[in-house]
């Protein structure tokens, strides 16, 4: 490359460290060069040759805040802004340029330096919004099961699997809490190391576990988290090792109900120190409120259920005495009716049987006679023989020898007798009679007669409590004895013979009956048991909404193709992981049934798209998962993925709108160091995440460098837990001056990290990992400590910090805020925090609580970064702000390119400010002709370069 070209070169891998060889590469042999810059969004940095001498990078440093023009042909010495970043540029040669090279040289330097700049703030945009995307979508499908129909085990078992995909989750337990009675039951418990087996049915008493932690954090009634050892210390509960080994670090959170403590959840970990932070424990408390929400649920379902039973009971009861009423009118016209028939009977009857029949037919009319039976006695009187038998319990009557039986006691005495369950009992008692077959409950007998003769009985028995005779009834059965003697002596005879086959027919028959009958019952119960089982066992692997395999089967599949890819003569295969774009705004907006509608006809177009060989599952949500074998290479998964991203943006209709959906596929191809199938199925979620931040409807294939950068952001949040361990952060304080005078008024707080291997690190180095790990609020509040103990040796002017909208998601952050000022001994009224316009909106209520809590002990609030959000008049109203921090992008356009556009929003924030009586300050000062065009509309403070860097000890600053 010539100097004279001007084509921009793009940055090499490395980034904008390695920017500084590749434009050294376009100098003279051996010249050396140092690239600097400063931006908010990328924070500043440095890029130079190896052999750059310091001076030289000192130079460079230099113009950033003061620009010095090179004075010799050898040396390039530049300085520009370029869209809020500042960027200075310091070369020397081994040889001069000509005048033409020189300016083309310099021309390509600042497009080459602002591409790769720009570049890295897109990057830095596009992490961000996957880390958020991650959060909500793992809020969505807690609050979704919540609400769901899922059986109580299944549905925790869930929640806690989505748990475990947001923090460590191993150790796992939901405790219910009874606090009137003082008991308490594990609901759910899941740990590694615990052998106990909790039972959700089971009660245990608070005093037997009075040294348990969970106990102790029942009572205390607020979150803990911290080793258990400490935790247990704190609150002076002594250690008890039958409750359980001891946690390396434990977090627990209390279930609240109208203000009551009634469970708790807790996750532990017995491996690692600080596992959990405050960003958990929101995220605990917000799963435990959905929880108990669902208990209330199950707990009205079955409230509900005992009043439907309790009234239906009510009811049958007023039935049945209706019912009796009706019965008894019904028997009374029976009765005249029978009398009738009986006596005409005793003259007409044909067959002895076809009498016994029609006398128990009639008397069953009459009164109860499900259990009835004629008995008579042998010719030689010395037995007792049943010629008619019918009977519930007893089915066959057999001839007896003469005994003490109830029935022999009629016989004997030739009168009737009418006996309960307490009569028989004295009976037996005083010995005159003993019970033959089931016990009764009452038994009502009469004489058959024959010329005051006694040759037998009737007899009628009732074996539930609900049955009973009384005088009426043994004054029928008296009159229908009567009328059945005079046809016994014709029968008898010629019918005891017919009698005794009848009842061997009856008795084989009945048996028969019973058999059969059994063997159905059997065999229906053996078929409904295998239809069970196999409907359990295609729920278990499929989803129940598309009918598609689930994460199960496609684990099981993808482990089993990774275990036959030994054979060298198998050709790879690809996963294919996709997900439904903008699914929520159909669920949102169109109803939950239309999203369910769209699942299934998305699960039915990728099954047809891909035919019947391929394996297509539904992961849960809007996730679907596809495995493809025979692809060896990235072109043929590519082609796949377009097929399939085609056939899903058809038209659909939905709930009579038409709807155009699209999808975004991540792309994992098989390599040899895949081996598990969940490790396949975790990078091609990573490339669908991915394909999503550049614009979704699109493929991505998963890439060595998106393993590098997963593996850059593990390492870097390892040494920044390390970092918080070792309190390796402290604060840099900037002036905030008077405009008018320059007379230093307040410093801001700036957060720096002492990296052990990188030095001082601004927080835009890993502010990112410490919001998507929740490890930021920890750095926040060692940082705050050191602020604190410096306010109080220092004792002019106020002090602001920087508050993440994080911490608002805590109840008791202004109480804790303003504790640890009273520990170190500093003034509160010497205090300013610094929040966004976007911690405003997210609970107002609580927010504007926080803030009147601060205010009241004289901590002021300044809105940071105003005009670069929402800016709305309704908010700072509402809020009790102090002052406006107009963006340092609205400061740097005055008196430059942009200064029209940049005068007229300023002037309209210091005009908003002053009608609202609220102060302004100006950000990113850096020029006097910035500070006097501020003066000169209004605005009364500012900090910036012109007045002081941040510096780690108390800076001193001028006008």
């Amino acid at each position: 490359m010539t100097l004279a070209q001007t084509t921009t070169i793009a940055a090499p891998d490395g980034g904008a460290s390695g920017l500084a060889d590749l434009l050294a590469a376009t100098l003279p042999t051996e010249s050396r060069l140092v690239v600097a810059w400063s931006d908010v969004r990328i924070d500043g940095g440095l890029s130079h040759t190896g052999n750059a001498p310091r001076a030289l990078i000192a130079r460079a440093r230099g113009c950033l805040e003061h620009f010095v023009p090179d004075t010799a042909d050898a040396e390039i010495v530049d300085a520009w802004h370029d869209t809020g970043t500042h960027i200075a540029l310091a070369a020397r040669l081994t040889q001069p340029l000509a005048p033409g090279s020189r300016v083309a040289w310099l021309e390509l330097a600042r497009r080459t330096i602002g591409a790769t700049l720009a570049a890295a703030q897109a990057q830095a945009r596009i992490e961000s919004l996957q880390k958020s995307e991650r959060l909500q979508q793992a809020l969505y499908e807690i609050a979704d099961l919540a609400g769901s129909g899922l059986e109580m085990q299944d549905m925790l078992g869930r929640i806690h699997q989505v748990v475990g995909g947001l923090m460590p989750a191993e150790n796992f337990y939901i405790v219910l809490y009874d606090d009137i009675r003082q008991t308490l039951r594990f609901l759910y418990f899941a740990d590694q190391r615990d052998p106990y087996v909790a039972d959700p049915d089971v009660e245990l008493d608070v005093d037997e576990m009075g040294t348990s932690l969970t106990v102790a954090l029942l009572q205390h009634g607020q979150p803990l988290f911290g080793p258990s050892e400490e935790i247990l210390r704190k609150l002076n509960v002594p250690r008890d090792p039958s409750h359980g080994p001891d946690s390396a670090d434990w977090l627990g959170v209390p279930m609240r109900r109208d203000g009551r403590v009634s469970g708790a959840i807790v996750v532990q970990s017995y491996l690692q120190a600080a596992r959990y932070t405050h960003e958990d424990r929101t995220l605990l408390e917000y799963v435990a409120q959905h929880i108990l929400t669902a208990l209330d649920r199950r707990q009205a379902r079955e409230q509900l259920e005992r009043r439907v039973d309790e009234r239906t009971r009510e009811l049958q009861q007023a039935n049945m005495v209706l019912q009796a009423e009706i019965i008894e009118r019904q028997r009374a016209e029976k009765l005249q009716r029978a009398l009738y028939r009986i006596t005409e009977m005793s003259v007409t009857a044909g067959s002895l049987e076809r009498f016994y029949a029609d006398v128990h037919s009639i008397v069953g009319e009459l009164l109860y006679a499900r259990n009835f039976y004629i008995a008579l006695l042998s010719p030689d009187g010395e037995h007792i023989e049943f010629p008619y038998s019918v009977d519930e319990r007893d089915l066959s009557r057999e001839s007896r020898p003469l005994a003490t039986g109830l029935t022999e006691y009629v016989l004997s005495t030739g009168a009737p007798l009418l006996a309960d369950r307490a009569t028989i009992a004295d009976l037996e008692a005083a010995g005159t009679v003993r019970s033959f077959g089931p016990l009764a409950h009452c038994w009502l007998g009469v004489p058959l007669k024959r010329d005051d003769t006694v040759i037998g009985g009737i007899v009628v028995q009732s074996y539930t409590p609900e049955v009973s005779f009384g005088a009426r009834d043994q004054e029928l059965l008296t009159f229908v004895a009567h009328h059945i003697d005079g046809a016994l002596a014709r029968k008898r005879a010629q019918e005891h013979l017919k009698a005794a086959h009848t009842e061997l027919e009856f008795r084989v028959e009945a048996r028969t009956r019973e058999l059969e009958s059994a063997n159905r019952e059997l065999r229906a119960q053996i078929g409904e048991r295998v239809r069970a089982e196999q409907k359990l066992t295609h729920q278990a692997r499929h989803d129940s909404l598309t009918g598609l395999p689930n994460r199960v089967v496609m684990l099981e599949r993808l482990d089993a193709t990774i275990a036959r890819m030994g054979d060298s003569q198998r050709t790879g295969f690809a996963v294919l992981f996709l997900d439904l774009d903008r699914f929520k705004l159909v669920n949102d907006s169109a109803g939950h049934a239309a999203g369910d509608e769209m699942l299934v006809e998305a699960g039915r177009r990728i099954t047809a798209a891909l035919g019947e060989q391929t394996l297509v599952a539904r992961l849960g949500g809007d996730e679907f998962a596809v495995l493809v074998e025979g692809v060896g290479d990235n072109i043929v998964a590519e082609a796949l993925a377009a097929t399939l991203l085609a056939e899903l943006g058809k038209p659909l209709w939905v709930a009579g709108r038409e709807l155009f959906p699209s999808a975004s596929i991540g792309i994992a191809l098989w390599e040899p160091r895949y081996r598990q199938g969940e490790d396949m199925l975790r990078d091609a979620d990573a490339a669908m995440y991915r394909a999503k931040a550049h614009g979704r409807d699109r493929s991505v294939m998963f890439d060595e460098e998106m393993r590098a950068e997963a593996t850059r952001l593990l390492d870097l949040e390892a040494d920044l837990r390390r970092a918080i361990l070792n309190d390796a952060f402290e604060p840099h304080f900037q002036p905030i001056v008077r405009l008018a005078d320059g007379a230093v008024v307040g410093h801001e707080a700036l957060l720096r990290w002492n990296h052990e291997l990188h030095g001082p690190l601004p927080p835009g180095e890993f502010i990112g990992v410490g919001e998507d790990s929740g490890l930021i609020e920890q750095v926040d509040w060692l940082m705050y400590r050191r602020v604190f103990d410096w306010m109080s040796r220092h004792g002019d002017g106020y002090v602001s910090i920087n508050v993440s909208p994080r911490h608002f998601h805590a109840e008791t952050f202004a109480e804790r805020l303003l504790r640890m000022l009273d520990d170190a001994g500093a003034d509160p009224r010497r205090l300013r925090i610094e929040i966004t316009e976007v911690a405003l909106l997210e609970d107002a209520p609580r927010i504007l609580r926080m803030l009147n809590v601060l205010r009241n002990r004289g901590v002021l609030a300044l809105l940071d970064d105003f005009g670069t959000g929402f800016s709305a008049l309704s908010y700072l109203h509402r809020f009790p702000i102090q002052a406006l921090k107009i963006d340092q992008s609205f400061v740097a356009g005055l008196g430059g390119e942009m200064h029209a556009e940049s005068l007229a929003l300023v002037r309209a924030i210091l005009a908003l400010a002053g009608t609202l009586g609220i102060d302004a300050i100006g950000e990113g000062v850096e020029t006097r002709e910035q500070r006097d065009i501020l003066r000169q509309l209004g605005c009364e403070f500012g900090q910036g370069y012109l007045y002081g860097r941040p510096t780690p000890e108390r800076p001193v600053g001028d006008a």
